[in-house]
């Protein structure tokens, strides 16, 4: 999976010790709820909002915890 970060999850990546192996189980296995633009995903103590550019790449909007 390509997964491109904004600024701002790579920010809260660090702020949060979360890797970036969390974050794609997290897309992989959490559940989703769909948001206007794009998806809010949720396992275990992690929330992921991304969406999905026209060529496949995941595109990580923010990270945070529970």
């Amino acid at each position: 999976m390509r997964i491109l970060l904004t600024h701002h999850a790579q920010e809260k990546m660090a702020l949060l010790g979360i890797h970036e192996e969390q974050l794609i189980e997290c897309i992989q296995k959490g559940a989703k709820t769909r948001q206007t633009d794009g998806w809010l995903s949720s396992f275990t103590y992690i929330k992921v909002a991304y969406k999905f550019k026209p060529d496949g790449t995941c595109k990580v909007k923010t990270v945070f915890i529970e």
